[in-house]
């Protein structure tokens, strides 16, 4: 049995969002519903009844409801979902004009920056007029190459206002990396920054962009936006420039005239991480996203008005996505450009303390760092305003969620949800109406008939299996982008299980809670003497044992078989001896099973990451069996690949 952690009060359950729409559903349907299991069970066995309660609960504006919720959501891919509305996605973000705040920007550097919702209403107005100004249609494609600032949303904004589809990267990525995915959709206006911060430092992007614009000749017009406002950088060097206030002024009627759009008109082209070849271009709807996200943000973290949400992202992740659509609440959005350990480990607490969040987004990654340096939040800053932190990336250790309540905040929601770029969402989350367990996300999502497979197919519970979602969620990919047959996004997740979406994800379906713990990427599976076992299994000891950084299981084809070998990272001013050596192996040992100790263990100098923070075990497999990395661009720290090269230890 799992360790209780934290459960809501009963007043924070009776006010909580999701006790409403639970009444709601009963208002409506005349059931009795009044705990989480029963509403999620209703959820997916009522899908219709459920998302059409959904787009009338989120007061979603159209200028036309759909005719059908569905067509047929067992039928993937293919489903088609709101058949006959017309509505635009922007308009449904944009829903507040006032003079609450809407976005608080900041940059490690201490750049601070605010803007009100009436603000934000003027500026997207002005782009949208610049926008259709430039020739842009529906359809059309506008993207950005930008750090995570306050324009960086606004111009998607403008974009889906006027019915363009929106896609962005983030200025870390080099402009090969960047123009493997921008340039495979063939965009017609991109905005760029002239800089950004990491680190203390400041890096120039205009020769970034300039080679980025040079390599995609769709471009018909790049806007450069001054990172420190008032500076006039020389864009002379980017193809088609043209800087941010020469291209658009703030209109201060707040006009917008919204395209009315079907609502599978594509909203997002999101992209694969790219780590095993060029990036996939997943396209999405713009109400099965809108819709979605509203489940997630309102219903399973609980959003509200009155709340300042931020989370640790840049925007070529889908938690930027997802948090941007936190403006349909009305609530206040951070948006941190930068390194969250600069100058010290303690700045986003600061931020926290400072700008009063309530609700903190984050990944196992950044908690796991904070842990491992010792850092105790919740003895050094203020923290009251603090009631959720939601967690996503990878799989945080049981230890890891008892140490947020031991450093951090005793009552405090801890949300982790675990999903995908793929469909812009999470199968698995919090909710405010059932315990937290430490290690386990407290149940499915609401609408994502998801189970756990056996090899042979079939349902396990209580032991590990393949995340399999029966049934189409709205936001799920409408088609891969030059994928006119569906083969690509058909072999991509349908192809294990016809019909069925196959995630990728190692999971357990605990019967006692009814929780579910993530084990890594299935395609990452170790399976030595044909035992598979979760690579998270050996991060969740491993990386708890003093001195010891971080760490990668991989997979290592030897003599007929597979072996498991572990590379570790040493946390500062520890060395590898064999007494370290000897404690890994006894740990896991003893806390997993024989099968979890590593035939071999070894010591490297850094782990590689995904832009998103994610370890990326097949970029270190592919390296030690002397197979290339397809797109060494789309790591973090692709410099790290070079310790797992011609390693003497692997060849005996």
């Amino acid at each position: 049995m799992a360790k209780l952690l934290w459960e809501a009060s009963h007043d924070v359950k009776r006010n909580a969002n999701i006790t409403a729409f639970m009444q709601s559903v009963n208002e409506h349907y005349g059931t009795r519903i009044s705990t989480y299991q029963e509403l999620y069970d209703w959820s997916i066995d009522h899908i219709p009844d459920f998302w059409s309660l959904v787009w009338d609960y989120s007061g979603t504006i159209a200028s036309k409801k759909f005719d059908q919720v569905v067509d047929d959501p067992y039928r993937m891919p293919g489903t088609k979902w709101f058949s006959g509305a017309r509505m635009n996605f922007a308009e449904n973000l944009l829903r507040r004009n006032d003079d609450h705040l809407a976005f608080l920007f900041r940059g490690e550097d201490r750049v601070v920056r605010r803007m009100t919702y009436a603000q934000l209403r003027a500026t997207v107005a002005g782009l949208a007029t610049s926008l259709r100004a430039e020739g842009v249609r529906p359809g059309d494609r506008v993207v950005g190459y930008m750090p995570n600032m306050i324009e960086t949303a606004a111009a998607m904004l403008a974009a889906t206002a006027i019915g363009a589809t929106w896609s962005s990267c983030a200025t870390d990525i080099g402009p090969q990396a960047a123009a493997d995915r921008l340039g495979q959709v063939r965009p017609k206006i991109m905005f760029t920054a002239d800089a950004y911060h990491y680190k203390g430092k400041r890096f120039d992007v205009v020769s970034r962009a300039a080679e980025l614009a040079q390599a995609i000749p769709s471009l018909e017009k790049v806007v450069v936006v001054p990172y420190e406002m008032g500076q006039h950088t020389n864009v002379a060097a980017i193809p088609h420039a043209v800087h941010w206030d020469d291209f658009s002024t703030p209109d201060p009627t707040g006009s917008i005239d919204f395209e009315q759009l079907p609502a599978d008109h594509p909203v997002y082209i999101m992209f694969s991480s790219g780590t095993t070849g060029k990036p996939k271009c997943m396209v999405q709807g713009a109400a099965g996203v809108l819709l979605n996200h509203f489940t997630e943000v309102v219903l399973h973290a609980d959003l509200k008005s009155t709340d300042v949400i931020t989370y640790i992202t840049t925007c070529s992740w889908m938690m930027w996505n997802w948090l941007l659509s936190s403006l349909m609440t009305g609530a206040t959005i951070v948006l941190y450009d930068g390194n969250p350990m600069h100058p010290d480990p303690n700045a986003m607490w600061r931020i926290v303390d400072e700008e009063r969040i309530s609700i903190f987004g984050t990944s196992a990654t950044y908690l796991n760092f904070i842990r491992n340096n010792g850092l105790v939040p919740g003895r050094d800053h203020d923290l009251s305003s603090l009631r959720e932190i939601n967690q996503t990336g990878s799989p945080l250790s049981a230890d890891g969620w008892e140490w947020v309540y031991d450093a951090v905040k005793r009552d405090l929601f801890f949300c982790s949800i675990s999903g995908g770029t793929d469909f812009n969402g999470a199968f698995a989350g919090g909710n405010l109406l059932t315990p937290v367990y430490a290690g386990q996300m407290q149940g499915w999502t609401l609408g994502k008939r998801c189970k756990a497979y056996g090899p042979d197919g079939s349902e396990v519970v209580d032991q590990q299996g393949e995340l399999v979602c029966e049934a189409a969620v709205p936001s799920m990919p409408l088609y891969f982008w030059d994928d006119p047959d569906k083969e690509r996004y058909r072999a991509a997740y349908f192809s294990v299980y016809p019909g069925k979406w196959r995630h990728g994800d190692f999971i357990q379906v605990h019967s006692d809670t009814g929780a579910i713990t993530i084990y890594g990427r299935s395609d990452s599976t170790l399976n030595p003497a044909g035992v598979r076992i979760g690579t998270a299994e050996i991060y969740n000891e491993v990386e708890r044992i003093e001195g010891i950084a971080d760490s990668v299981a991989i997979g290592h084809e030897w003599q007929g078989d597979q072996r498991i070998i572990l590379f570790v990272k040493l946390a500062p001013g520890y060395d590898f001896t064999d007494e370290l050596r000897s404690t890994i192996r006894s740990t896991l040992l003893r806390n997993a099973s024989p099968r979890h100790v590593p035939a071999k263990i070894i010591a490297v100098p850094d782990i590689p990451y995904t832009l998103n923070m994610k370890k990326v075990e097949s970029a270190v497999t592919n390296v030690i069996h002397g197979k290339p990395v397809t797109n060494r661009d789309a790591l973090s720290n692709p410099e790290s690949l070079e310790y797992f090269k011609d390693l003497a230890e692997l060849q005996e």
